[in-house]
């Protein structure tokens, strides 16, 4: 089974595919599946902008499509960016979102800079039904960036889980997999996928 997931980003369709390519399902890009265009993420939640996303790409294909949304919870800041991360900043590069970032947190003891990465996943059927999943991670905000940022992701090099000693960046797929929100959510949706498979299978 071929599975659009509806994103931009290379790193997260690296990152889910090897999550969901070692089942039966093989995760395919937008790019590759035809679909043109964005959809709006002007949604209040994560899981609706998750959703919008997803039903962008079905409206365009009506096969199996998924997309999921993340955000960061900051708790010095209140919950900021939340589901604003990647735009909090304006239209800016990563690296400027990521120094944004430390510079809303100058002054915060490093003991004061936890934070809770939150991540929503939506699959479509072909039928046009959806299926939300969820998945988050508790860790804190370092005083500087440790290596350079992953493509489109400007917390990889600042944001440290709590218990490991690695930033995102530093870990490989796997690693981040095995731990991080995205990687919960869609352990989820690997599962549902291959329950789907197994009832098609016996019908």
């Amino acid at each position: 089974m071929e599975i659009i997931l509806a994103t931009t980003n290379p790193s997260k369709v690296e990152q889910i595919a090897l999550i969901l390519n070692s089942s039966s399902h093989n995760v395919i890009s937008m790019h590759k599946a035809g679909v043109i265009g964005e959809a709006v993420e002007d949604g209040t939640t994560l899981e609706q902008n998750a959703f919008k996303k997803a039903i962008f790409a079905w409206q365009q294909t009506k096969t199996w499509c998924m997309a999921d949304d993340t955000g960061i919870f900051i708790d010095a800041l209140d919950g900021l960016p939340g589901i604003n991360a990647a735009r909090w900043a304006g239209e800016v590069s990563t690296e400027a979102i990521m120094q944004h970032t430390l510079t809303q947190l100058v002054g915060v003891r490093s003991d004061e800079r936890t934070a809770t990465f939150k991540t929503s996943a939506v699959v479509i059927t072909p039928s046009g039904d959806s299926v939300t999943f969820t998945g988050e991670l508790r860790g804190s905000i370092l005083m500087e960036a440790k290596v350079p940022c992953q493509p489109k992701m400007p917390y990889s090099a600042i944001f440290q889980p709590h218990g490991h000693s690695k930033v995102w960046a530093e870990m490989t797929t796997e690693e981040e997999n095995e731990i991080s929100h995205r990687g919960q959510a869609f352990a989820q949706v690997r599962t549902f996928l291959e329950q789907r498979s197994t009832s098609s299978s016996e019908t």
